[in-house]
């Protein structure tokens, strides 16, 4: 390609040109066309008319204007392209069947629910809807950055202020470049409630915001068949919804069966929808209907199907589901921009960046109203001032030869500031009477007062959320209704689960966050003493450092070096190969940019009878109640509190009342009661477990049984089994038995797992190789002793951690491919 440039030839690469064209376009199209805001869930062209019937001071209780105006107005100030996409913006804002709020109170023809356009925008008129004056509540309080327009003429705002959760009540659809997204409209009383519960409840996940927030409600009513899809949408950002017309069958005076229709699917178009049933029975694909009549009016919708004398009324029904949008099926893709890039995003999700977003609302508003009290009160103070000297005023004034003389004067005797001299100057003399003076100290007693209770707001994050739960309640209060969609059970529905099997599965996680879920006959057991397979295929620096077996349906919750807690189902995690490395942590979980796992447990259910108990790298231990960690949103949420130079290194499911034993690597293992350990919040920062030298660390924590054995194994592959009658009970803080003499064997524990004689031992290595061995293999021995070998592990290589696995039937030795 060539581009002629002052008489220059310029030589330029045309797939790099097209490349680079093509994604300045697309990005254009999804940040500043096609995609809503998640904060007021607005579009550009959406907010532009907004923006300007409110400059154009068009409120509802003002007369309506010409639509044409407000397009023009809105082509000339802020929107710079045709004018059909502007007018067809606003007529949508306008249509009852289309917004289940309404953003634009039209007058005239807007079209209709049969398909029928909006007139001209020189036959319609417009205003704002009261509803949509909470859009832009405190607009011109700094509430809301702004930017220049097109030409640099104007400003403009990037977001409207939006005391109402608007992405979710009136919903968005719009196709971008390589992605598209379809929110359905949902009812503001159900939002407003699910808002409020999860200000009092930040770590609610989309199970509880449910019981609040039903469903979508779609303007055009109709019934939505299940929850599996509403749950799909809410949980993931993904879902379909099956949308039925509402329907009823009546018996005629004629004695024939008739089926009424009183609401159809939203964005169907009734026109083409009672064509299609034509149609259908013209070629005699449905079969049974005598007669098909339109008797919506103004009161509401009405479509008569007429059936024959001897048709079944509910097959012929079951049929038109079938074959026509009697029965659609809505597409929901959550899909919209946070801090200016696309995310698809959970129900919880938007609402907490919505949340977000009027705390900053709600604190930029204060910090403004806190300083334009100030001001005032400035200016009050220096007006009273004047008044207690104001004969003197006087005569500095009368003696100066200008305002800009006497102004500088009273500077200079009384201290003012400009400001406070200025107002001086301009006092009128009606304001030197005693009365104006009272008028004065009460302004002034109650700005202070004002700037008192303004402090106190940006002082307490609670009482902003307070606000926002004030402001949001009144809302509603003036805006409630009553759910037009209503949601029937369907019997023997599928959710997303239902579809996965429920098997045991192995879930294994590498050094650098490496994570993948495999069958648990992916290992078959070996001898004692032998090499294994390998497990993984690693980068050279990395090595496999956990794995655990569980259910496709248990809970995985994983714990970050920093004391993070993250939650997962176990069919969420991707399957892999046994070679393969598995998938970046990073990918599944939001982890911070120095964040690592440091480790994993399997969870059956979140309930208030049993407790988590973990263990720090320095020996800390945590016991709190699994119940707190019940709704983890997507980011996480804090487990422990850790000190800078220490990590978390190991948790633990119990009962309340279970025996541990924490084991380091420098062999000593301590035998405790966590009756001894009280149960403390989510936020705490634990108690000692045990005494340990600086050199020293925890490489495991169980929980124990008398009868139990624990297995012992060390980095150069000695294993042994240990009766747990030999480890002591001791009190939390002390330093506990022996378990191995790594100073005598020149070796360090690498992991222990409590076994019996039903077990299979799972031992895998830095370098990925993975070891099944049938427990009763290995020698019972007293927890001084060295053990037997257990796997062969290279010169460069050591074991690094171990897992109980039931046994496994057909033992077969393998080698390694």
């Amino acid at each position: 390609m060539l581009n002629q440039r002052r008489g220059k030839t310029i030589d330029v690469d045309i797939k790099k040109e097209m490349e680079k064209s093509y994604l300045a376009y697309s990005m254009s199209v999804i940040v500043r066309r096609a995609l809503p805001d998640v904060r007021d869930g607005l579009k550009p062209v959406h907010r532009r008319i907004l923006y300007t019937l409110h400059e154009n001071g068009r409120t509802p209780d003002k007369p309506y204007i010409k639509c044409a105006d407000t397009v023009g107005t809105v082509l000339g100030r802020y929107h710079p392209h045709g004018d059909g996409a502007v007018y067809d913006a606003l007529v949508r804002m306008a249509q009852s069947f289309s917004l289940r709020y309404p953003m634009i109170d039209g007058h005239g023809n807007f079209g209709s629910i049969d398909g029928d356009p909006a007139a001209a925008y020189r036959y319609t008129e417009a205003r704002m809807s009261k509803i949509s004056m909470n859009m832009l509540t405190d607009i011109d309080k700094d509430t809301v950055d702004f930017m220049s327009n097109y030409d640099d003429r104007l400003q403009e705002p990037t977001v409207l202020p939006s005391r109402l959760p608007n992405l979710l009540i009136n919903g968005s659809t719009g196709i971008a470049v390589g992605m598209a997204t379809n929110i359905p409209p949902h009812n503001l009383s159900e939002i407003i409630d699910g808002t409020c519960y999860l200000i009092d409840n930040p770590d609610a996940g989309f199970e509880e915001l449910m019981k609040f927030i039903k469903g979508p409600d779609f303007p055009t009513g109709g019934v939505i068949m299940g929850l599996s899809g509403i749950r799909s949408a809410y949980a993931t950002g993904r879902g379909k919804i099956t949308l039925r017309a509402k329907t009823s069958i009546e018996e005629a005076k004629n004695g024939k069966n008739i089926i009424i229709v009183n609401e159809i699917p939203y964005m169907v178009n009734k026109s083409k929808l009672l064509e299609n049933i034509a149609d259908l029975v013209k070629e005699k694909r449905i079969d049974g209907i005598s007669d098909l009549r339109d008797e919506s009016d103004r009161d509401g919708m009405r479509i008569v199907i007429e059936l024959k004398k001897d048709s079944n009324p509910q097959v012929i029904l079951n049929r038109l589901y079938s074959y026509t949008q009697l029965q659609d099926t809505v597409g929901v893709i959550m899909l919209a921009l946070v801090n200016g890039q696309p995310k698809v995003l959970s129900l919880p999700e938007i609402l907490s960046n919505y949340i977000s977003f009027q705390e900053s609302v709600v604190k930029r508003r204060t910090e403004f109203d806190l300083k334009k009290a100030r001001e005032r009160a400035h200016i009050l103070e220096g007006l009273k001032i004047a008044l207690d000297n104001i004969d003197e005023v006087i005569a500095i004034l009368k003696r100066s030869k200008s305002v800009a003389d006497g102004k500088l004067s009273l500077i200079e005797r009384f201290a003012l500031t400009e400001i406070q001299a200025t107002a001086i100057v301009a006092m009128r003399l009606a304001q030197l009477t005693g009365l104006e003076r009272e008028k004065i100290e009460d302004e002034l007693k109650l700005l202070a007062e004002k700037i008192n209770e303004y402090l106190q707001i940006l002082a307490d994050r609670n009482k902003i959320l307070t606000i926002i739960k004030d402001e949001l309640t009144i809302i509603k209060e003036k805006f409630k209704d009553e759910r037009r969609t209503s949601i029937e059970m369907v019997s023997g529905e599928v959710d997303i689960e239902d579809l996965i099997p429920e098997e045991n599965c192995i879930i294994t996680i590498t050094n650098f966050g490496y994570v993948k879920r495999q069958p648990v006959d992916a290992y078959k057991s070996q001898r004692r003493g032998g090499r294994g397979i390998t497990s993984m295929t690693t980068r050279e620096e990395d090595y496999a450092k956990e794995l655990f077996i569980c259910s496709t349906h248990d809970y995985v919750m994983f714990l970050t070096d920093r004391g993070r807690a993250f939650i997962l189902k176990a069919y969420e995690i991707p399957f892999s190969s046994r070679v393969s490395k598995g998938i970046n942590i990073v990918n599944i979980l939001q982890l911070n940019f120095d964040e690592k796992i440091s480790t994993m447990i399997k969870v059956k259910e979140f309930d208030s009878d049993h407790y988590l108990v973990m263990v720090t790298k320095k020996g800390l231990i945590k016991k709190t109640a699994l119940s707190a960690y019940k709704n983890i949103r997507k980011n996480g949420v804090i487990a422990i509190c850790l000190d800078e130079d220490d990590s978390l290194s190991w948790i633990t499911l119990t009962d309340g009342s279970s025996d541990l034993i924490i084991a380091t690597k420098n062999g000593r293992a301590i035998r405790i009661n966590e009756k001894k350990i009280r149960a403390i919040g989510r936020n705490c920062r634990g108690v000692k477990a045990m005494k340990m030298k600086n050199d020293d660390s925890v490489i495991g924590m169980a929980k124990i049984k008398e009868g139990d054995l624990l297995f012992t194994v060390t980095e150069k592959g000695k294993g042994r089994k240990t009766p747990i009658s030999q480890y002591t009970l001791h009190n939390r803080g002390g330093v506990g038995n022996i378990n191995y003499k790594t100073y005598k064997y020149n070796d360090y524990v690498a992991a222990i797992a409590v076994i019996d004689q039903t077990n299979d031992v799972i031992l895998i290595t830095n370098r990925g190789i993975t070891i099944r061995i049938d427990s009763s293999e290995i020698a019972t021995s007293s927890r001084t002793a060295m053990g037997v070998k257990v796997m062969k592990v290279s010169e460069d290589e050591k074991i690094i951690t171990a897992a109980k696995a039931d046994k496994y039937e057909a033992k077969e030795e393998l080698s390694e491919n």
